[in-house]
């Protein structure tokens, strides 16, 4: 793992450098930035791959890339549409593996809090620099021999915007290459923008499958599930992932770069990098505003970010559906915010064209689907999807059953963590400001997860501070998007759980920090909860696009409307003050408050925090807790 000086040699009579004894099969390595020239230097000699392939981002390259694909039988194309493929994985790689993600610092606490004796701490894994050596030092030598190393200089936000941030992946694994290009910005651009002592976010992935294969590839897909390791080095800035080609393991502009590292990033130099949609929002007067919204996985992020309102008069468009970086302006002390993303990496099951029209139309081209099934007449086809397909319609699963439709319920045509991966670009409402170098400037948050009890529909916290100790004792049911199983209400603090590369007690005080500086213009902070069930487990909001009736009070109380009550957890919606025209809601249940469900939830939570933080959980947390248990005894 120590810096290793590779000769470089060029041979003219075969215009084909070398790196050493590999050749470099595209590209002009001479070009490449000094930094960037000794760091691939080094991969290339300790992963040993038997080319070096330097990334332009073009269309031509796309085309040979895919192409290789198909003829491998990775990619299947869907003849359907325009230039969609899909893949099946192997079925022991279909998730994030947060129990083998580590951080790697010197001193442990850098990375995780000081958790409570007998605590299982669940906010982050360290691992020291020796013992990561000997886990890298099993893997990483000879890694990819046999296989092209490919070189992706990639940018997270727009390129050249000052609040953008450049990285450079080396990879082994074409559909890798592939689904960067729709996730992030590659270009052979971002040279220019790299000076040439400048650092940038170094990015190793191996799919941990050197040639000749010592086990059996399934589904072309190569991995290495028993070694998978991902690893973040945040001091150094560094990502390295192997034995995992799926989505957020091996596209590590994703949550590995554009939280887990930029949020060290933020921490140091003063901004945020956030697990949030950014969305704007005109109501019928031409009044437009931007939110930010936070939610973990799956609980409907990037349905809320490409709403229908179900209202009229009300105009809806999208940023971006899942990452938010954020800063104060020096200037006028607005927040903006961009999306570091250039796409969409959707869950499929359940998205269609009633839960999400804007995400299907988005998807109709230039897009890859993993783990969803096949129509026979080559369509892509997932649960959610069978009222916009004919009973009898033939699918071939993603585990290659074939069976039709309507006719063995039991049959699944796709995993519940499939994905949808498709330019931003495409979405029919993705707004003009969508890649604006400035960002756009965000006058609500909003926190929320899947509460089946307890929680009402809408929360407005009194202050910044409060804000912040919603988003801290923020709850959910778990997802297929991680390794959990199983229904289970699970703290998500912030839906950061996963994603934070330093000490999670710092990352809350980062937060509370920045009420110190009087410029900044705080936006109000809510929480919200789509999914309370009655006593008969149905929901009793009916969500999706009349999801816009509680954006349109939360907007209202950003301009001042005297539209909330005191209530002991927060303002709430007066009665009346949610449009409800055309729906049939039990108010009272919707926003009722169960004061014995909250007092031992609070308690729950007290125990939580401070058995996960310890003395790094801030003491204005604490001080709301106990300002919480007050309200909730005094309360009638």
């Amino acid at each position: 793992m120590e810096d290793i000086n590779v000769p470089f040699v060029e041979v003219h009579y075969v215009s084909i450098q070398k790196l050493g004894d590999i050749p470099v099969i595209k590209g002009d390595f001479h070009s490449l930035p000094n930094t960037v020239q000794k760091w691939v230097a080094q991969m290339v000699q300790l992963c040993t791959p038997r080319g070096v392939y330097i990334c332009d981002g073009s269309e031509e390259e796309a085309d040979m890339v895919t192409h290789k694909l198909l003829e491998r039988g990775t990619l299947t194309k869907l003849e359907k549409y325009e230039n969609n493929y899909i893949c099946w994985t192997d079925p022991r790689d279909v998730a994030r593996v947060e129990s083998k993600t580590f951080i790697v610092t010197d001193e442990k606490y850098a990375s995780v809090p000081h958790s409570r004796e007998g605590a299982k701490c669940v906010l982050g894994i360290w691992m020291s620099p020796d013992e990561m050596k000997k886990e890298l030092d099993d893997r990483l030598p000879g890694c990819m021999a046999g296989r092209m190393l490919y070189v992706i200089p990639f940018s997270m936000g727009p390129i050249g915007s000052p609040l953008s941030k450049i990285g450079v992946q080396v990879t082994d694994s074409n559909y890798v290459l592939l689904s960067m290009r729709i996730m992030t910005r590659v270009s052979s651009e971002i040279w220019s923008h790299l000076k040439h002592d400048e650092e940038f976010v170094k990015c190793l992935h191996s799919m941990g499958c050197p040639r000749p294969h010592a086990q059996k590839v399934v589904n072309n897909w190569p991995c290495n599930p028993e070694k998978t390791i991902i690893v973040h080095f945040p001091d150094i800035r560094k990502v390295i992932s192997y034995g995992s080609g799926y989505g957020g393991n091996s596209l590590l502009g994703k949550k590995c770069f554009a939280l887990r590292i930029a949020g060290r990033i933020a921490y140091d130099e003063g901004w945020f990098a956030e697990h949030m949609l950014i969305m704007s929002i005109t109501n019928p007067k031409g009044e437009e505003k931007f939110i930010a919204a936070s939610f973990p996985s799956a609980c409907g992020k990037t349905n809320l970010a490409m709403l229908m309102p179900a209202m009229p008069g009300y105009s809806i468009k999208c940023v971006g559906d899942d990452i938010a970086w954020m800063r104060f302006d020096k200037e006028t002390g607005e927040l903006r915010a961009i999306n570091p993303e250039a796409g969409f990496f959707g869950v499929a099951p359940g998205t269609n064209m009633k839960t999400n029209p804007n995400a299907m139309l988005t998807c109709m081209k230039n897009s890859i689907f993993t783990n969803v099934g096949e129509t026979a007449d080559g369509g892509f086809f997932w649960e959610g999807l069978e009222d916009e397909t004919p009973p009898g319609t033939e699918i071939l699963s993603w585990t290659g059953e074939r069976y039709k439709l309507g006719e063995d319920k039991t049959k699944k045509s796709s995993h519940p963590n499939a994905r949808f991966c498709c330019p931003a670009r495409q979405c029919p409402i993705i707004h003009s400001k969508w890649e604006d170098p400035a960002g756009v400037p965000i006058s609500a948050i909003i926190f929320g997860g899947r509460r089946p009890e307890g929680v009402p529909l809408v929360i407005e916290a009194f202050d910044w501070k409060h804000g912040v100790f919603l988003a801290s004792q923020l709850k959910s049911e778990t997802t297929a998007a991680a390794e959990h199983t199983g229904k289970q209400v699970m703290h998500d603090p912030f839906a950061m759980r996963p994603f934070v590369g330093y000490n999670f007690g710092r990352y809350i005080q980062h937060w509370l920090d920045f009420e110190k500086d009087p410029k900044n213009k705080l936006p109000k902070i809510f929480h919200v909860n789509w999914f309370r069930l009655d006593e008969n487990n149905k929901f009793l909001w009916p969500g999706f696009g009349d999801n816009i009736r509680v954006l349109d009070w939360i907007i209202r109380r950003t301009n001042g409307e005297d539209i909330a009550d005191l209530s002991p957890v927060g303002l709430l919606p007066k009665k009346g003050s949610i449009n409800l025209d055309g729906l049939s809601v039990d108010w009272d249940k919707l926003l009722s408050i169960p004061k014995d469900y909250w007092l031992s939830d609070i308690e729950e939570t007290y125990k939580w925090l401070d058995d996960q933080m310890g003395d790094d959980l801030p003491q204005e947390i604490r001080e709301q807790i106990e300002k919480q248990k007050q309200r909730l005894v005094e309360a009638k």
